[in-house]
C-alpha cells in the first residue's frame, strides 16, 4: 500500500471490503452535544447519521397530540405500532417525518423534549425502538447517537464514544439553543434570565436521574467506550478529539506498509 494514501482512504477502503461497514456509537446525557458530533463525524467519514433521540421525540409528539398519558406503557405500545417514523438524511442533518408529516422543528420544543424523556423509561417501548434502530443500522456505515447505542442497540459497534459534560455546561448550551429570543435584557430581566437558565439546568439533572436509574438500558458508558468529557473543551477540540478516536479504532493494523 502506498505510504502517501490518506488515512481517510485507508478507512474507507477497509470499510468497503469488510462484510459490514463500521458503526460509530455515540452515547451520553441530554445536552452533551451528541447530535452535533454525530453529524460532523458522518460528514467527515462519509457515513449515514441516525439520530435515535429524534425517534423518541417523534413518538412523544404523537402521544401529546393523541392526549396519551406518558406513564401508561400499553397504550403507548399500541400507539407505536401504528406509527411511522422516518429519518431522511439531509446535508445539514436529518429531516424527521411522523406519519408522513415533517416534524423536524416541532420535536425540538421543550414539551416534546420532556415527554420523550418520560416515555423512554418504559422497557417494552424501548425494546420496540431498539428493533427499529437496529434495522436502520444493520448494514453498518452509520453514526448512531442516543442513550444506549453502545450498550443495547449495537454492543458490537466498532467505535463507541460516551460524550459527557457537567449539568451546568449542558444546561447553558441548551439554554442558548432553545431560548435565543429571551437572552436580551430588553425582553426579560437579568433575574428572569437566570431563573430560566437554572430551570433548564434542573431539568437536565432530572433527566440524568431518570436516564441513569431506569430499569431498561440505563444511561451508562459501555465497558469499551471512550469517555469524552467536553466540559472544559471548545467545540473544535471535541470534534478533533472524536476524529482521533475514530481513526485510532478503525485504522487497520496492517494498513500502512512499504
Amino acid at each position: 500500500m502506498r505510504q502517501d494514501r490518506s488515512m481517510d482512504e485507508v478507512i474507507l477502503s477497509a470499510a468497503s471490503t469488510s462484510p459490514r461497514r463500521p458503526v460509530i456509537a455515540i452515547d451520553g446525557p441530554a445536552g452533551a452535544g451528541k447530535s452535533t458530533l454525530a453529524a460532523h463525524l458522518a460528514r467527515r467519514f462519509k457515513l449515514l447519521n441516525i439520530e435515535t433521540g429524534a425517534m423518541y421525540r417523534a413518538l412523544a409528539l404523537k402521544a401529546i397530540e393523541s392526549d396519551f398519558a406518558f406513564d401508561e406503557e400499553p397504550p403507548l405500545l399500541q400507539l407505536a405500532a401504528s406509527t411511522r417514523i422516518q429519518l431522511v438524511p439531509q446535508s445539514d442533518g436529518n429531516r424527521v417525518q411522523l406519519d408522513g408529516t415533517d416534524v423536524s422543528r416541532r420535536i425540538r420544543e421543550p414539551d416534546v423534549t420532556s415527554a420523550a424523556s418520560q416515555i423512554s423509561i418504559h422497557p417494552r417501548l424501548r425494546a420496540w425502538m431498539v428493533e427499529q434502530q437496529r434495522a436502520l443500522g444493520v448494514k453498518g456505515g452509520v453514526v448512531m447517537e442516543g442513550r444506549d447505542i453502545g450498550t443495547a442497540v449495537f454492543p458490537d459497534a466498532e467505535v463507541k464514544i460516551f460524550l459527557d459534560a457537567s449539568p451546568e455546561i449542558r444546561g447553558n448550551r441548551r439554554f442558548s439553543q432553545v431560548t435565543p429570543a429571551l437572552q436580551s435584557p430588553a425582553v426579560q430581566s437579568e433575574e428572569q434570565l437566570r431563573a430560566d437558565k437554572q430551570a433548564i439546568i434542573d431539568e437536565m439533572r432530572d433527566r440524568d436521574r431518570r436516564d441513569r436509574s431506569r430499569t431498561e438500558s440505563p444511561l451508562r458508558p459501555a465497558e469499551d467506550a471512550v469517555i469524552l468529557d467536553s466540559t472544559a473543551l471548545t467545540l473544535e477540540e471535541v470534534l478533533a478529539r472524536a476524529e482521533e478516536i475514530v481513526l485510532a479504532h478503525l485504522q487497520p493494523s496492517n494498513s500502512i506498509t512499504q
